[in-house]
């Protein structure tokens, strides 16, 4: 099924969409750079992407359909998983007999369509539609699945039996009789299937006086999910330390553990930790995503100097890189991307690691397990004795590590870390804190990134411009003379342009994203440690003044890099601030 270029041209021409003088010379562009006429149009903004479907559909004689709106029954959209939906841009909205009829973005892709016949068994009808129809049908999937399991959730919870004697008092076999019942699996496989579907990093489960919340934190931010009856707490608790091999009948002493399960072909990585509280033991389920493809530095945010110090830093064969950030800020993902491109045949790279939450080809990765003695410090004296070229220690917690990072940067190997601090320039007061000599310091740190994760707008977002006193406020914290010439270097703004002329952007809500805002991109600063900071560091200046000479060299500061992405229409101002000032 392949679209007819010249019946196309016709059909615009005739709905009066574009004028004879675009189409002719996006054609001529087209064909210079071999794309199709319609993406040409789409991306020069002579058509709007609706429009076109619908001109590609009356092309190819097939109806155009449009999903935002329509009612489309579970069972139908169930057909094709969700993964495989959001993937490919195809949804399953109607069946008739042996009839199933798709929605799709790319009506040529007949090896997609070719997997859902055999997959469904019908015969498949694919029908056009547009991002927007994707969209909506992608959140039914979500508003359903989310019904479906807030009804289990809450009609399994309403079985349990009321609790015989105080939670305190049950045996370990009780509690695994308890942990194996039916309704207590359903409801926790429940809450993990969900927490997965909405993108969740955590889950939260905590029991109050009455009654046992749950809340999954989505893109930074926490949300309540439901609320159950406190008779479910034990029972709950008791499922998630049996998945993750925890004593049972430990309630007085906080437990750390972990589990792995299977979905739609995705292996996740669980980790799980218990604390007492004053109404019982509350659990926190870290969920990690065991696949470290797909990610690159440009897509997790660096660009312009910043890409290039990275870059820079990475082809050389010695020194350290450290990452640093609060918990949850991305660091780890910003490691195994640089190990990405660092992986290549010649060379041998070996990490430690607490948690492994990547799994990497040819990549030898070593587990952190502090009860049997094997420590950062333990895995990486033996990692050396491994013949590598590249480590990467998890992260960097006392002086022991530390020092045996700098030893091997020292002895020819290129060294990747975190360590937590709040800017790049912290990591130096901190490295010196654990014990580092600063000469050791200016011989082996090469660059530090710090970062934070800001939450992305969605497509439907509102242009806006400051005002007097909005820019007032704003050169409060940042010097705006700098920040207009790094836009103006950048080429976001006219090199006339003033503060006045700049536009920012809102969040609107939407069907895709009830605050307007879905997943999240990293704001960065990346200092290179030039021998003008080597010798600031020798002679033991203060943090503020080593940020400061790393400003005058060119390093844009979290909060630059905040707005940079604010004016680029990636995130809104009020978001870089409140991830900043944390």
């Amino acid at each position: 099924m392949q679209i007819n270029e010249a019946e196309l041209q016709k059909f615009i021409l005739e709905a009066g969409l574009v004028s004879r003088a675009d189409l002719s010379a996006a054609q001529k562009k087209a064909e210079a750079e071999k794309q199709k006429l319609g993406s040409m149009l789409l991306s020069e903004g002579k058509i709007s992407e609706t429009d076109l479907k619908r001109m590609e559909a009356f092309a190819l004689g097939i109806p155009f359909v449009n999903l935002s709106d329509q009612k489309i029954d579970l069972a139908v959209l169930s057909l094709i998983p969700e993964p495989i939906a959001r993937n490919y841009n195809i949804i399953a909205y109607q069946k008739k007999g042996d009839n199933l009829e798709v929605a799709m973005l790319d009506v040529e892709d007949m090896a997609v369509i070719e997997f859902i016949k055999k997959r469904s068994g019908f015969k498949i009808l694919p029908r056009l539609t547009d991002t927007a129809s994707i969209r909506a049908a992608l959140v039914k999937y979500r508003e359903s699945l989310q019904a479906e399991f807030g009804d289990i959730i809450q009609k399994e919870s309403a079985t349990l039996a009321p609790e015989a004697k105080d939670e305190g008092e049950k045996s370990a076999a009780e509690l695994k009789e308890m942990a194996d019942d039916l309704p207590v699996v359903k409801i926790v496989d429940s809450l993990i299937f969900h927490a997965i579907l909405q993108n969740a990093s955590d889950i939260h489960i905590e029991p109050g006086e009455k009654e046992l919340t749950v809340r999954y934190r989505i893109d930074g931010l926490l949300h309540d999910a439901m609320v159950l009856d406190k008779k479910a707490a034990a029972g709950i608790t008791a499922r998630v330390k049996v998945l993750s091999n925890l004593k049972l009948d430990e309630k007085r002493l906080p437990q750390d553990g972990r589990f792995k399960i299977e979905q739609n072909g995705e292996k996740v990585s669980f980790r799980v930790s218990t604390l007492p509280t004053f109404f019982g033991e509350k659990t926190v389920i870290r969920i990690l995503k065991e696949t470290g493809s797909g990610f690159s530095l440009e897509t997790l945010g660096f660009h312009g100097e910043a890409l290039e110090r990275i870059h820079e830093s990475l082809r050389q064969k010695t020194g350290i890189v450290l990452a640093t950030g609060p918990t949850g800020s991305g660091k780890t993902t910003t490691l195994y991307t640089m190990l990405d491109i660092l992986n290549k045949p010649e060379v041998n790279i070996s990490t430690v690691e607490d948690p492994i939450e990547y799994q990497m080809p040819r990549v030898n990765q070593t587990q952190v397990k502090p009860e049997i003695g094997l420590t950062f410090a333990n895995g990486l004296r033996s990692l050396l004795r491994q013949d590598p070229d590249i480590l990467m220690v998890g992260e960097i917690r006392d002086g022991e590590t530390a020092g045996l990072a700098i030893n091997a940067a020292l002895t020819g190997h290129l060294v990747l870390s975190t360590i937590h601090t709040n800017s790049a320039a912290g990591a130096i007061p901190r490295l010196i804190d654990m014990g580092v000599e600063p000469f050791l310091i200016v011989s082996t740190v090469k660059t530090i990134i710090a970062q934070r994760l800001v939450r992305r707008l969605t497509a439907t977002k509102t242009k806006y411009f400051l005002s007097a006193a909005e820019i007032k406020n704003l050169s409060r914290i940042s010097d705006l003379e700098r920040m207009l010439g790094m836009l103006k270097k950048e080429k976001l703004i006219g090199a006339k342009d003033t503060w006045e002329k700049v536009p920012f952007y809102k969040a609107v809500p939407n069907d895709e994203s009830g605050d307007g805002y879905s997943n999240r991109i990293g704001i960065h600063e990346v200092m290179r440690v030039t021998p003008t900071i080597r010798e600031m560091i020798l002679k033991g200046v203060s943090q503020d003044d080593i940020e400061m000479e790393a400003k005058k060299e060119d390093m844009m500061t979290m909060l630059e890099d905040g707005v940079f992405q604010a004016v680029l229409g990636t995130t809104t101002l009020e978001e870089v601030f409140r991830v900043v000032s944390e």
